[in-house]
């Protein structure tokens, strides 16, 4: 079939974080992305973040820049901007001079606090955004927070946002024929993602200062990692009592000769015994015993592991550059409906 996004024309400013991301999502997606670069800056090649697009230096300093930018906007359906609030508009490339050239375009502004609020005019990185959501008091063990990588606020919050943000706004030119300014702030994204726990919150089952001690945080004995004999470590995640029951016969232990899982004040007991029988073999020991069971447990990989597994090379869903790298997949995939 052909990508979903054939003949979608992006135009994206160059910056760093998440909107790279979202226009590598993009091109992947089969838009038409072209990338401008401040003079001087490789716009790189079709691989990793910046792969799958054309680049272009323009000096937005210069006249000559900002008329590159406007001529572009004229045939685009999107741009993609990542500057601090007010920046675009000083340049001459902000929302109401591009949508004078082109009344249809949907102009993507992503930053980390949002176009407006007492943290807007600020500096921020992933870190950052996650404190003031609660997200990374959450996060850890329970002595002290842990930033989880940029995965979950620079592209989940942020560039994964700024595609549901975009698409949606093309779907509604679609029913009225106008473009609009679509304002993507990470720590709104981050507010979405956290949802789930926030209802547990409201429930009662995750309170402050429990850190390391509620169910997904690591401190349920049936979700959490163990540590295996050669150093290497399995995840476990099985939730549902009939996973559990898996994880037990795979562990060849006797469910009745363990404390009771549902008992929160037994969970460092059984956590002290399923981390003592882990112990007896290494990794690729208990990978072999729970493949293809639905008990729920996994090795954790390395990157360069990841590369290498069975599934994850079955789907494609991390490949190899040129130049022996590994880089993610296209996702999702799309299949044409039975004619």
């Amino acid at each position: 079939m052909h990508t979903p996004l054939d003949g979608l024309k992006v135009l994206e400013l160059a910056g760093i974080g998440p909107g790279p991301h979202a226009a590598m999502v993009l091109a992947d997606l089969g838009a038409d992305v072209h990338r401008l670069v401040r003079p001087g800056v490789d716009p790189g090649p079709n691989e990793h973040t910046t792969r799958g697009r054309r680049g272009e230096e323009a000096d937005l300093k210069e006249p000559t820049g900002v008329l590159r930018v406007l001529e572009l906007v004229r045939e685009a359906d999107v741009l993609i901007e990542g500057f601090r609030p007010g920046v675009a508009e000083r340049l001459g490339v902000g929302p109401e001079e591009c949508l004078a050239q082109n009344p249809r375009l949907v102009y993507v502004r992503m930053t980390g606090w949002g176009q407006d609020g007492p943290r807007a005019p600020t500096a921020g990185h992933d870190i950052n955004y996650l404190s003031v959501t609660g997200v990374l008091d959450a996060i850890g063990p329970s002595d002290t927070p842990v930033p989880p990588l940029n995965v979950v606020a620079d592209n989940g919050g942020g560039s994964m946002f700024a595609l549901t943000g975009l698409l949606a706004a093309l779907w509604r030119r679609e029913r009225t024929g106008q473009g609009c300014v679509v304002d993507v702030a990470i720590v709104d994204g981050v507010a979405v993602l956290a949802q789930q726990v926030l209802e547990l919150v409201a429930q009662g089952a995750w309170g402050p200062g429990t850190r390391g001690s509620n169910l997904l945080d690591g401190g349920a004995p049936y979700y959490r990692t163990y540590r295996c004999s050669d150093g290497r470590s399995m995840a476990v995640g099985p939730i549902e009592p009939q996973f559990y029951a898996l994880l037990l016969a795979g562990l060849g232990l006797e469910p009745s000769a363990l404390p009771d899982r549902e008992d929160r004040t037994a969970w460092p007991a059984l956590v002290e015994v399923l981390a003592s029988r882990f112990a007896e073999h290494d990794r690729d020991h208990w990978t072999a015993v729970f493949a293809g069971t639905d008990a729920c447990v996994t090795p954790v990989l390395t990157f360069a592991e990841a590369g290498l597994d069975h599934h994850m090379r079955h789907r494609g869903a991390l490949l190899r550059t040129r130049d022996g790298h590994l880089t993610a997949g296209p996702a999702p995939r799309f299949t044409d409906a039975p004619s």
